[in-house]
């Protein structure tokens, strides 16, 4: 009644046996909690049919990925958004806490999976805008691609677009779970900030989840590729946005109400028109690129004057 009025069975049999070294099996804590009120057994709904679906055969060869706002932390901090991953040939799960789930949590995320894990086959994600391009140009124009599907491009990284929840049901039922275990044991830890809860997610967390949860996969060959030295000398600008922005008469970009002056000596000849690329790091630097060549560039205090 004190500590764990709201758990279920398994997870609270668990943590008695965890905290405070009461093993008992889950059956007789079940029976225990439905006498006490604590536990109601719930009724099976009549679901709809769907055909089962076998997991992949390799570990890499797709990660099922997604957002999940929720109070993760209840009242002792703000709404926030978990993004996390789950392997579908092995169930191996990777998540980190972040305020939503925009173009700069995804790059994040995956920049530092990428590193750790090496660069899967392909990404299964659903149509969230971060992820796709829903407007009307985007279907009309195939070769019109969002920041982060551009930035798995150059990585040689396929993208999957689910078109509805259950198709990717591995990620939605792991959300499920984390909804009920993740939050009681923020609670239990008493952590209420993000900086904490990651810490707790790579240290303690995941590595019980992942041992508990984790299955064996049909074929023992892992599909995930270590990056080369070009990709990692270039991770900056891949995680980056890009823009593409033409050269001004007077040899000037604009960008977001900026104006960049292009400097007399540059490694590549520029002409007047040409596309320039402009990227966005992470690290809130600007880049000017044209034709893998990056400029020289000064910010100008204000708009040029027309000639």
């Amino acid at each position: 009644h004190e500590h764990y009025h709201d758990f279920g069975p398994l997870l609270a049999s668990e943590k008695l046996d965890e905290r405070h070294k009461i093993k008992r099996d889950r059956g007789t804590i079940r029976s225990i909690m439905i006498a006490e009120g604590l536990w109601k057994p719930r009724q099976k709904k009549k679901e709809q049919h769907r055909e089962w679906r076998q997991r992949k055969e390799s570990k890499g060869e797709m990660i099922q990925y997604d957002g999940s706002y929720e109070y993760w932390f209840e009242n002792r901090g703000k709404k926030c958004c978990l993004l996390g991953s789950i392997d579908d040939a092995d169930s191996q799960v990777w998540a980190k806490f972040d305020d939503h789930e925009g173009v700069e949590p995804t790059f994040s995320y995956w920049r530092e999976y990428i590193e750790r894990f090496g660069k899967p086959n392909s990404i299964y994600v659903d149509k969230f805008s971060t992820y796709s391009m829903n407007h009307k140009l985007a279907k009309e124009n195939p070769d019109t691609l969002t920041q982060f599907e551009r930035a798995m491009k150059e990585l040689n990284v396929g993208i999957i677009h689910a078109h509805s929840p259950q198709a990717k049901g591995r990620v939605e039922k792991l959300f499920k779970t984390l909804q009920d275990r993740l939050i009681k044991e923020l609670r239990l830890n008493n952590i209420s900030i993000i900086k904490e809860a990651n810490e707790f997610l790579e240290k303690e967390f995941l590595p019980k989840f992942n041992a508990r949860f984790m299955v064996e996969p049909r074929a023992k060959a892992n599909l995930h590729k270590k990056l080369n030295e070009q990709e990692k000398s270039k991770l900056d600008s891949i995680f980056s946005r890009q823009y593409e922005r033409a050269v001004r008469n007077d040899f000037t970009i604009s960008h977001k109400n900026n104006y960049y002056q292009l400097e007399k000596n540059q490694p590549v000849t520029i002409c007047k028109q040409d596309t320039v690329t402009v990227e966005e790091r992470m690290d809130k630097s600007i880049h000017l690129s044209l034709r893998g060549k990056y400029l020289h560039y000064k910010l100008l205090p204000e708009r040029p004057k027309k000639i």
